[in-house]
């Protein structure tokens, strides 16, 4: 083991050995308390396929997730903690491979980095049904979602307020001052995907109101500030049809605008995702399109709220209409619970080219995933992730990413 990494995990017992003091100081914080370990294997290549492009991006890493989520001391007022330590190894990463997201880039070779970690420290406080969360914060919201498609997850470092104080009611608000990369150790400022801008700050709040068991509502709002501004309602219905059959309508609407003195910003953004499921099958149509002039802006690193973000495109250019079409089957009803298969295919065009004309673009994913149910290896998961792109404005594409992720509760 290399001096950096000693430094690593030492990092992680010392993180280990802080909380669980904490925990035995009450015995209703050790009662509700969680830890699990969770080893990622991910093989990661990308081919680019246009003339010009290098050859491809290919990279080999295994990563560790230490997460432990204490309970809350006794009392109308409930304190917290939580930890999150990450370790990610390079296992292999040839010359002029590099650039897959999986590792930091070691800039004076050139490469990628041989390791580096984490660690998220988050204090929590309850009153009630209301929870707020301070420090390092991994969480989804319609105007905010963090990023877990590589080695190790994306973070925010802030505030985030919770509360579910009235029935079929819930109410999300918080404060983001910095943002870490899934291949970073550091925390940094935010920036808005591809209109620039940067910012330490991003408020939001937003509330989602379960109508009935089948109709949820929402509404939320975000500001990068002194970037952008971001209005978000939504609604989902499941509509029942008949034993094994139904029908789930998924319509976001998202209007966008500029924020201080930035430049001027006009975005709006319409989505829709119908599936029909029947038994062990899905089958869905999508319709996503964007108005105004310019790109839907979200902040860059994160996931955008969007039915046609999918494994490598979002198809959020200025004016760009797009459509998708679902397909997934869980083989349960064969008798092999825990394997799953999902194919999409997404065509976008009426995109802008700086070149003149009109840009098109298509994308097709699919997922073949397996999680073992019981047994010593219960828990272990193998997903193979494909995906084809091709425009006539951006790069073309072949990926595959391979990942094999073992879960294993501590306590």
């Amino acid at each position: 083991m290399t001096h950096n990494q000693q430094k690593y995990v030492c990092a992680l017992l010392f993180g280990s050995a802080t909380l669980t003091f904490g925990i035995t100081a009450q015995a209703e914080f050790l009662a509700d308390s969680k830890g699990e370990l969770e080893a990622r294997n991910f093989y990661f290549n990308r081919d680019f396929r246009q003339a010009g492009a290098r050859d491809k991006a290919e990279e080999w890493a295994q990563g560790f997730l230490l997460r432990l989520q204490s309970g809350y001391t006794a009392g109308t007022v409930g304190f917290g903690l939580d930890a999150l330590g990450m370790v990610g190894v390079k296992l292999d990463s040839g010359d002029g491979t590099a650039g897959t997201g999986l590792l930091p880039a070691d800039l004076s070779s050139g490469g990628s980095q041989d390791d580096y970690a984490k660690l998220g420290l988050t204090a929590k406080v309850k009153v009630s049904k209301t929870e707020l969360k301070v420090g390092s914060l991994f969480f989804r919201d319609p105007v905010i979602n963090s990023n877990d498609t590589r080695l190790l997850p994306q973070t925010f470092r802030g505030g985030l307020l919770t509360s579910q104080e009235l029935d079929s009611f819930k109410f999300t608000g918080g404060h983001i001052d910095r943002i870490k990369a899934n291949s970073s150790s550091d925390f940094t400022e935010m920036s808005a995907n591809r209109i620039g801008g940067t910012s330490n700050s991003f408020n939001f709040g937003g509330g989602d109101y379960q109508v009935t068991p089948q109709l949820a509502l929402s509404a939320h709002y975000g500001q990068l500030e002194n970037v952008y501004q971001q209005y978000y309602g939504g609604l989902v219905h499941v509509l029942p049809i008949a034993t094994g059959q139904s029908l789930k309508s998924d319509l976001r609407y998202a209007s966008s605008r500029e924020d201080g003195h930035f430049r001027d910003l006009d975005n709006q953004a319409f989505g829709s995702m119908f599936t029909y499921r029947l038994k062990a099958h899905a089958f869905g149509v999508g319709y996503q399109r964007m108005t105004g002039d310019d790109p839907f802006p979200y902040i860059a690193g994160s996931d955008p709220y969007l039915v046609n973000f999918i494994q490598i495109g979002d198809f959020a250019n200025a004016r760009e209409r797009s459509w998708q079409l679902r397909y997934d089957y869980d083989f349960a009803a064969m008798g092999v619970p825990g394997l799953t298969f999902m194919s999409r295919y997404v065509s976008g065009d009426n995109v802008e080219r700086a070149a003149g004309g009109e840009g098109k673009e298509w994308e097709r994913n699919t997922d073949i995933g397996y999680v073992i149910q019981s047994g010593t290896l219960k828990n272990l998961g193998v997903k193979w992730r494909n995906a084809t792109v091709r425009s006539n404005f951006g790069n073309d594409l072949d990926e595959n990413r391979l990942i094999v992720s073992y879960t294993v509760p501590l306590w």
